[in-house]
Order: structure tokens, then sequence, then C-alpha cells
């Protein structure tokens, strides 16, 4: 496998990685072994990932079906519906629905080992995102400096090693259209590169298939041949170049200096950087923007958007309520199904009825990095949001920071490995998938070893985050309990249960399940170790300090 991932890689003038890069994938402990082990695929398909999709009506829809199991498989589908086609090699599905409704067919999947087969549902109306977005970002790796060869890497890993447990996306960070960015603090706008109708367009030098005026048209028809959805972050607002030199907005009568702002408004400018100034979302050249940059998007093909500097609070800025609506409803009018999350954190709770009727996902905390107070403020952020999520909206955690990150990163520094410990990236991922939270991973995914892959490709674990249902876990408070218990109700009529251990000590947990309803001893699965542990009227176990354990309980 590592040799096809590197031919790969050389066919597509990518850089092959580097082996063994910062990686501790040694000393593992006798439990740690066990979970790598238990990751090791099947030879047998198996569907994994969403069962459920949102699109659009009369909108592109890329979908990949997410099976494991030995290459090669073949698929095939049974009542699909009309205007959608099924790659019989590949697994990928496109085309257009032309009207509103609930579309279900069978997928099937073969290979010399067996069959499998999954009902898959499409819902063509105005939800998109109806499970937890799963997708790699650029920005804890490489921050405002990524390149397009780094791109593709990361995308051919993802499309052998994660699409077939659900992985489906692919997000560029920060800055793309800066021909100066060198990923180090103080960005410069003059580094900034736009068209001549002051929107911003990926810098050729760092984005070589984009010259010549094609945007990121290319590099999107080519992670979308690989059966992956393509988004971009972009700043809230309209570039101070384009008003200072007041181009004119694509599509209308109006100019970049109409839709700004005024000076004397606390959201004109961004408190940490320098590239933009805020639209007034309620004037019509304000609209008129966004819907121009809304059409760039849908032209370049793209099906994800990360808006930042918008859904904070902070040093007297507010929620930016007028851009949030602009921008969403210039995208649902763009001709594509394009997921819109909003950036940074934490958003406020009191704006969760606007949030959710306008923006798929929103950050609930500032920049989450690799340290374990970040992380345990995150079991309180999630339990507040708790009552908001559920399909087509769902409370951001933000980017997993595993494996090996910050080699470019403007903000955090130095090149590392990740220093949450493994029970503590048992803990994230638990949490995450508990909670609902979109899964976003920051790391340069061609250094991963065999520990984090293995966290990655869970596909039960993975199964909690993306259950149909979509319905978060509930945090149980009462009496004082040694370890927190977090439950939460799945589609099948089981329900996932996480114990976490948020201290510096082992703690011994001896949880009668009869305190969650169960009137007769139900039957438990450990989902990281995957593993039947039989029928019980208590759980009892050791958790590891900052630890987990994370479990499938059915009457």
């Amino acid at each position: 496998m590592k040799i096809f991932s590197i031919c790969i890689l050389l066919l597509l003038g990518i850089p092959a990685p580097r082996a063994g890069i910062l990686s501790p994938d040694t000393n593992l402990t006798a439990r740690e072994e066990q979970i790598i082990a238990a990751s090791k695929p099947e030879a047998a398909p198996r569907f994994n990932g969403a069962s459920v999709v949102g699109a659009r009506p009369n909108t592109p829809l890329i979908f990949s079906l997410a099976v494991s199991g030995e290459r090669p498989l073949s698929f095939s589908a049974k009542k699909m519906p009309r205007g959608l086609k099924l790659d019989p090699e590949t697994g990928i599905l496109t085309g257009k629905l032309e009207s509103a409704g609930d579309y279900a067919f069978l997928a099937r999947a073969q290979n010399a080992a067996g069959t499998a087969s999954d009902e898959i549902k499409i819902v063509c109306g105005d939800e998109l995102a109806l499970t937890p977005p799963m997708s790699w970002n650029s920005y804890d790796a490489f921050g405002d400096s990524v390149r397009e060869s780094e791109v593709l890497s990361n995308a051919v890993w993802l499309k052998e090693h994660l699409q077939p447990f659900g992985w489906d996306t692919v997000v560029i960070d920060f800055r793309w259209y800066d021909r100066l960015a060198r990923g180090q603090s103080g960005q410069n706008p003059e580094g900034d590169t736009l068209d001549a109708f002051g929107r911003c367009i990926p810098a050729a030098n760092r984005f070589p298939s984009a010259a010549n005026g094609a945007g990121f048209k290319p590099l999107a028809e080519r992670i979308h041949a690989m059966g992956l959805k393509f988004g971009i972050h972009i700043m809230r607002g309209i570039p101070r170049k384009a008003v200072e030199e007041n181009l004119p907005i694509a599509g209308s009568k109006f100019t970049a200096a109409q839709s700004v702002l005024p000076q004397s408004d606390p959201n004109r400018t961004c408190v940490w950087n320098r590239d933009m100034f805020g639209v007034n979302g309620d004037s019509p050249a304000g609209r008129a923007w966004y819907a121009s940059i809304a059409r760039q998007y849908a032209a370049w093909g793209l099906d994800y958007i990360k808006c930042d500097d918008i859904a904070n609070l902070q040093r007297g800025r507010f929620y930016d309520a007028s851009e949030i609506e602009a921008l969403a409803e210039a995208l649902k009018d763009s001709g594509r199904s394009v997921i819109l999350s909003l950036s940074p954190g934490a958003t406020p709770l009191n704006a969760a009825p606007h949030v959710t009727r306008f923006a798929n996902l929103w950050r609930i905390s500032p920049d989450f990095w690799d340290n374990w107070p970040s992380l345990d403020r995150n079991f309180e952020l999630f339990s507040e949001w708790e009552p908001d999520a559920g399909p087509g909206h769902w409370p951001d955690g933000d980017m997993i920071p595993f494996g090996h990150i910050c080699q470019r990163n403007c903000d955090v520094k130095p090149d590392r490995w990740t220093r949450f410990t493994r029970d503590e990236q048992l803990t994230l991922m638990s949490l995450w998938a508990l909670a609902s939270s979109p899964l976003m991973l920051g790391m340069n995914l061609p250094d991963n070893d065999a520990w984090t892959t293995a966290v990655l490709t869970n596909p039960e674990v993975l199964a909690v985050d993306q259950d149909p249902l979509g319905k978060p876990a509930q945090r149980l408070f009462g009496p004082p309990q040694i370890a927190e218990t977090w439950i939460k109700k799945l589609a099948d009529g089981g329900f996932a249960v996480g114990f976490f251990n948020r201290t510096d000590q082992p703690v011994k947990v001896d949880f009668p399940w009869r305190n969650l309803g169960f009137l007769s001893a139900p039957a438990v699965r450990d989902l990281w170790l995957r593993r039947d542990l039989g029928r019980q009227k208590n759980f009892e176990a050791e958790l590891p300090p900052r630890g987990c354990g994370l479990l499938k309980v059915r009457r």
C-alpha cells in the first residue's frame, strides 16, 4: 500500500512524504496495541460513514460510497434516483436531482472476500450537512502558506486511507490568495492577489493550476475526480485593496467602496488580520458583493466555505448577523450545494436561533490546539450547545491537532508531533463523536503513524459521530460521579455511552447500568477495542488520567 501511495504521488507530480517525521509510534501499551490491531479492516466489504446526504435541487452532487475492505471493489445500486449515476469501479456518485424530496437506493459493494449492502438516503431540499462534515484542513500544519502540491498529497492520502471510513472533504485554509505568504506572523495585504472585480484569486506561485484566471477550478476538478469534496477558507468582508481602488462589484452597478461598513462601526476591521474591510450585509451593495464571490466559488466548483472573523464576540465586536445572512443566501443561490462553516469562536450562545438557521457549523471555542486545558474546556462548551445541534447545524469543536502539525503555522510553534497523549487523543475523538461535532483533521496526513491512523479509522467510533439520527449526547448531572458520563441515543435503538476521567490520576469506575434506565443487564461493546463485553449489570474499568471508555449499549 505504501509503495502504491508513493507511485500515485509521483504520477501527480507531488513530492513523496518523508518517512517517520517526529512519529513517537513506540512504547505502546498493551491496550494501545490492541486498538491498533482492532483497526485493521477485514477483507470483506463494510459500509461506513454517512448513510444520509443532503443536496439542493438541481445542483451538482458528488458523494463517494465509504466502503472498507480489500481492493479492488466493484459497486452497484438498485433503485438509483433519476439524474444520478454511480461509477461501478470507484463508487463515486454524481449527477443532479431536479426536485425536492427524499430519495433512497440500495448500494452494494463486492470484492473477492464477499459482498455488503447499505441503504443510502439523499434528502434533496434546503438542508445540507445532515451528518457532521469529516474533512482535512491545511491550517494546523501549514498556516497561511500551504502549496498546491501539499494539498494534493494530503488529498491522495485521505482518498486511499481515510475515505473508505467516511472522510470526504479537503479544505484549504487562510490566505491562499497571498503570493508572499511564508507561514510566519505579520500578514501583508500587499501580497494579496485580486481579479478585476476585487475578488481574491489563488496565488499562482503557490497554486500553479490557478494561473491565467483559472482560479481553483482545475484543483477542484482533480479533487472531485478522487470522489472528494473541496472547500476553502475566506475572511469576512471585502479586500481593502478593492476598496482603496474602488473596483466594480461583478454583476452589479455598485463599487467596492459602496459596500463597506462605515469607519465608526466596530465590525469594519478585523482585530487580527488586515486583509479585509467588513461589508454592510443589509445594503444592496453589500449583498451584491457576497453574491459576486458566491458565483465565483460556484464557478470554481467549491463544496465548502469556512468564513472567518464572523462568528465570535471579542474586543467590542459583535456577532455579524447581517454578513452571515448575506453570505448564506448568496451561497444558497449560487447553483451549488455549498456547506457554510463559521469561525472563529466562541460563538455567543444567544446567537443560537440565528446561527442554526443560516450556518451548517460554527465554532464553539477559540482556536483549539494540542493542550489539555483546551480539551477540558470543550466538555463544558459541548454541553452548553447540546440543545442546538442536529442535522444541518452542528456546534464545531474545531480542528483535531493530532499527528505532525505546525510545519509552517504562523500562530503556534514549533514544528512538532501532537502534544496530546494517546489517552487524551481517545478522549478527544470520543467526546467529538458523542457531541456530533464536525471532524476536521489538522495534521499533515502522509506523515501519520500506525496509532494516528488507527484512531482515525475506527468505523464504530466514527459511526457514533455520523449516526443518522443526529442527536448529540447529553452529559449526566446529579450526584458526583467518579467519571463524567455522557449518553447518546442512536438511530438503531442503541446508546453510545462515554465515561471520562478529567483528572490527573487513574480512577476506577463501577457504574450500575440501572442508572441509565436499563431494567435488565444490557449488552455492552467496547468501541475502541471493537470487543463485545457481554451482558452486564455494572460497567467496571480503570480509566487512566485524562482517559475514557466509549461503549455501545443495547437492551
